[in-house]
């Protein structure tokens, strides 16, 4: 995907495209709503920020976790068709622009149509909103589009309650609003082969700031080259092997194409809970569970 860091950068390089605003932080189905209204022009783009607004302008109420680094983010969008995506580094320097100087911009940088959540606002102060850009947006020959709150069960999705579900370990929820189950991107690194000596090799995923469901054993599928294969994974900290308590992710995926090597990054998404995870008596009670575990994800 072709990735912009300016809109003098977008204007230069594309023409004849639609242009859908805001964090996207997960790519929900309220993102995906937004994404639709931009489509019918040539191309169609996301404008983000990096990083997370609320990050920069309120850090005590940002989330702990995101639900999509940029990487992962791109890849989301890359399946719903995107073809473009603009990341603006968000600073209180660009934060105190004016409203009307970034529509300007954004106007004249060659979009023909722009699409944001109804409420979304911008500029200093955060006096813009959808009203003045689609007055600006008239003015410019350019067709803006205040996208409605999508709803689910009578409330509106948002990355906040998707978070929620998953702490509430209800992953029907958070794909209910997301439109697929919930994944996260990690690399995959060397972690001490405590799977392997267990007969049961497993990739270490290394994730960063993306929000991991509680700890326990789940069913799994990881993308490998365009395509999902099922495997069984735990989060926690393998009290049974492990003194060092430290949480880690482990994925067994049912595949002998996937690489046994280092370096690669791997999206994987969680499909069920199987159990939660606990210490065993010996090594061999942990070999029986696993097995078990192996079996109840392939059935």
């Amino acid at each position: 995907m072709q990735v912009y860091h300016s809109l003098a950068e977008l204007g230069a390089a594309e023409s004849d495209f639609g242009l859908a605003l805001g964090v996207f932080d997960g790519v929900h189905l309220g993102h995906r709503s937004v994404i639709d209204a931009a489509r019918g022009c040539r191309r169609t783009g996301v404008l983000t920020f990096e990083p997370h607004p609320v990050q920069v302008l309120a850090p005590d109420r940002a989330p702990r976790r995101i639900l999509a680094t940029m990487e992962h983010k791109m890849q989301i969008l890359d399946t719903l068709g995107v073809d473009f995506l603009v990341v603006i580094e968000f600073s209180r320097e660009f934060a105190s622009g004016e409203a009307r100087v970034f529509a300007d911009e954004l106007l004249a940088s060659g979009v023909r149509r722009l699409a944001a959540g109804e409420d979304w606002n911008f500029g200093k102060g955060r006096k813009g909103n959808m009203k003045y850009l689609a007055e600006w947006g008239d003015e410019a020959g350019v067709a803006v589009h205040a996208v409605s709150a999508v709803m689910q069960k009578g409330e509106r999705i948002s990355s906040t309650r998707i978070r929620q579900a998953l702490r509430d370990e209800n992953l029907i929820a958070a794909e209910e609003m997301l439109g697929r189950p919930y994944s996260v991107m990690g690399e995959v690194v060397q972690g001490r082969q405590l799977g392997r000596q267990l007969g049961f090799p497993t990739a270490n995923v290394a994730v960063s700031d993306e929000q991991l469901p509680p700890n326990g054993v789940y069913v799994v599928q990881g993308r490998w080259e365009g395509q999902w294969i099922r495997g069984v994974a735990n989060i926690g900290t393998r009290p049974t092997v492990d003194k060092s308590m430290a949480r880690s992710l482990e994925v067994n995926l049912f595949s002998d194409q996937v690489p046994d090597a280092y370096g690669w990054t791997l999206e994987m998404a969680f499909l069920r809970k199987i159990r939660e995870e606990r210490k065993f008596e010996s090594v061999e009670a942990l070999k029986e569970q696993i097995a078990r575990d192996v079996e109840e994800a392939k059935r």
